[in-house]
């Protein structure tokens, strides 16, 4: 088979595999010697007060004159943070690991996002629909259908599609190779507690997260525009066969204010998950009188389904009324991970749960993914699909 390319085409490609490795290089060497903390939104390096408190079991926090009392919530794990300083204000077990659901997503579009523009068109085939868990949540990916990539993002961030998220993982060299880079991006972010197995928090044996290193995500999510502007769509379109299209609503119900959640004020997004294993998963970010919080609540135990939005509330309400009156108990930049007590092994291998097709010409395993392999990955990538630059909508 002979693929032609056009002039344009071929100065889109070099640019996406280019965009890819100046992206990912720093991921790679963070992995290996520890990327610092980008800082605050806009302010100086957060500093890390008393770290250690983290690690403790119960309810961390360190009030002054005036703090309001800590909400009485049934999470068996969560943590409130300033998005700006990085500044932990409270938490509970933040580093208690546990399953995550598809607060996971989180993580995948921070990896995949910055080497995947929208703009591109891509036709869905059979092997990138393969290996989906039953009773994965889906948006309608179709195998011969042709797919922007914002509208598959679309379908990430809104109706948490497994099947866009094995799409896009296709794209930017399979499954396990995805893995192994939410991996090392985990890593590289001080996000220490989260070990990869199912890129779309799908439940796997040995994959698991922490409130905490959920909120590190979350915090980063929000200083990449793309993310931003994902996670804070209510609803959008999405492509059906035929050249129909259906509309997609937001499935954190924070956001959207759908069966009987009382809409947040000022709610910016992040994202919510659910499996029978993980039970009820959210980050939610949101702004007030010029402040952000993160708050992650993983797994409320009285309540029902509703409940992780509730308490996500109260705690919200709690980190903006609480702001100034109580000493931070930790950071979530990278000063804030648990001091060494002695030399630290190198992060073990990501083993994904893989689908049924093979992933062939990428690694199988390993925490990192050479920049010479990727180069030839990003271009091998580029030399497969059709793809054809568009104006993102």
């Amino acid at each position: 088979m002979t693929i032609g390319f056009s002039a344009r085409a071929a100065r889109s490609t070099c640019v996406l595999c280019v965009a890819g490795l100046l992206t990912l290089m720093p991921a790679a060497a963070a992995a290996r010697a520890g990327r610092p903390d980008p800082g605050p939104l806009g302010g100086p390096r957060a500093a890390a007060p008393q770290p250690a408190l983290l690690y403790r079991s119960g309810t961390q926090v360190r009030p002054r004159p005036g703090a309001p009392g800590v909400p009485d919530v049934s999470a068996l794990s969560w943590v409130v943070a300033d998005a700006e300083t990085g500044d932990v204000l409270a938490a509970h077990d933040a580093h208690r690991e546990l399953p995550p659901a598809s607060t996971l997503k989180a993580l995948f579009a921070l990896t995949v996002l910055p080497v995947l523009p929208g703009g591109i068109r891509h036709e869905v085939s059979t092997d990138e629909l393969s290996g989906i868990g039953p009773g994965s949540s889906l948006v309608g990916v179709v195998e011969g259908g042709t797919y922007q990539v914002s509208d598959l993002w679309n379908g990430v961030f809104l109706n948490s599609g497994n099947d866009a998220v094995h799409v896009l993982a296709s794209l930017t060299g399979g499954w396990s190779a995805t893995a192994a880079r939410m991996q090392a991006e985990a890593r590289s972010l001080g996000a220490r507690d989260t070990h990869v197995r199912s890129p779309d928090g799908y439940d796997a044996p040995g994959q698991v997260s922490s409130a905490y290193d959920l909120a590190v995500f979350g915090r980063a999510g929000l200083r990449n525009p793309d993310f931003a502007r994902y996670c804070a769509k209510v609803d959008a379109m999405f492509p059906g066969r035929n050249g129909d299209a259906y509309g997609i609503m937001n499935t954190n119900r924070l956001l959207t204010g759908a069966d009987g959640v009382e809409p947040y004020p000022g709610l910016i997004g992040v994202k919510n998950g659910y499996t029978s294993k993980a039970g009820n998963t959210l980050i939610a970010a949101a702004r007030r009188d010029g402040r952000t919080l993160v708050v992650t609540v993983m797994n409320p135990q009285e309540g029902g389904g509703l409940a992780v939005y509730e308490e996500a509330r109260s705690l919200l309400d709690w980190g903006f009324e609480a702001a100034g009156h109580v000493a931070p108990v930790g950071s979530l930049a990278r000063g804030g991970v648990r001091p060494r007590q002695g030399p630290e092994a190198a992060p073990a291998a990501a083993t994904a749960v893989r689908p049924t097709r093979d992933d062939p010409g990428w690694p199988e395993t390993g925490a990192i993914v050479g920049v010479a392999g990727l180069g030839a990955g990003v271009m091998a990538l580029a030399l497969r699909l059709k793809l054809v630059r568009v104006e993102e909508s």
